[in-house]
């Protein structure tokens, strides 16, 4: 095929700027939940295609050739274009769209069941159906396809989905006031006086905290409650700190039925994503979903 008549998919334009985003493969594979191996070759693709090479790669860097610097603001409004193509068909359209979306049940009841209502109201030919679940679950059931997309800050990726950043999620150690007054920490060493309460060995909210570089936290027990919901009655009533999303104890926070603890120490974050299958039906209208998604602010 000559090069003139190749038309990239818009797959492979989204990989392309990504790449030009971060000028590290591995980290734009990571975007567009691609495994490096895969992302590489889709670059290739283009590149065989077009009879140019897009980036010069060597072992130690990454950076755009004259081809792909002339590239980068064209495929940008060729997504600009299908974006608004699909925004078209969302406000116009009778056609009945409906899915599945699975969450975790507090982010689902505090954020999510919100923001559908407000999306339904604009496009009531949607219906977005809601399943809770835990992380491990509501995985299970996109790969098994019981559900159409998730919303989840769990770390999974996989060649086959598409991910759209939603919002940044970070986190903060906290307990009761009157958990503190009587038994103070103020210094990583007197977390060894606490139990520390998290949601499930397979998916710590503790890892934030743990796994950033801080001083050794040696706190006296772990117990586990399955849900940040039950996380939080439970530090709540005194019964020791955990690690929580700020979006779900910022009233606790702002009320003072919550403090923050060591705000000092270094706590990682992470992102809300939402997780669909490529080839989905309806992916072609998800990302103006997830673009409405972006801009219902968490702490509404």
């Amino acid at each position: 095929m000559p090069a003139s008549s190749y038309i990239p998919p818009i797959d492979s334009l989204r990989c392309f700027l990504a790449g030009a985003k971060h000028l590290n493969f591995r980290r734009a594979a990571d975007e567009v939940a691609l495994t490096p191996t895969a992302f590489s070759q889709r670059i290739k693709q283009m590149e065989r295609a077009l009879g140019e090479e897009l980036f010069h790669r060597t072992t130690r860097s990454v950076r755009l050739t004259r081809a792909g610097l002339s590239l980068v603001p064209v495929a940008r409004h060729a997504i600009d274009g299908v974006r608004r193509c699909v925004e078209a068909v969302l406000q116009g359209a009778d056609t009945p769209v409906r899915i599945t979306l699975g969450t975790r049940f507090e982010l689902g009841l505090s954020w999510l069941l919100p923001s559908i209502i407000r999306f339904e109201e604009i496009h009531p030919a949607w219906q977005v159906d809601s399943y809770f679940g835990v992380g491990s679950d509501i995985i299970h059931q996109l790969r098994a396809g019981m559900i159409d997309c998730v919303v989840t800050s769990a770390q999974v990726a996989r060649a086959e989905w598409a991910v759209q950043v939603l919002h940044p999620e970070t986190y903060m150690l906290v307990a009761s006031p009157e958990q503190i007054k009587d038994h103070p920490l103020d210094r990583p060493s007197q977390a060894s006086g606490h139990i520390l309460f998290d949601a499930n060995p397979d998916l710590p909210l503790a890892r934030y905290l743990l796994d950033a570089d801080n001083p050794e936290l040696d706190f006296k027990q772990i117990r586990v409650c399955g849900t940040t919901a039950a996380i939080r009655q439970m530090v709540q009533a005194g019964r020791g700190v955990a690690v929580l999303p700020t979006y779900l104890v910022a009233d606790d926070i702002r009320q003072g039925t919550l403090v923050q603890l060591l705000p000092e120490l270094n706590m990682l974050q992470d992102t809300f994503r939402l997780l669909y299958r490529k080839d989905h039906p309806a992916s072609s209208v998800f990302e103006s979903f997830a673009d409405f998604l972006r801009k219902q602010p968490l702490n509404a």
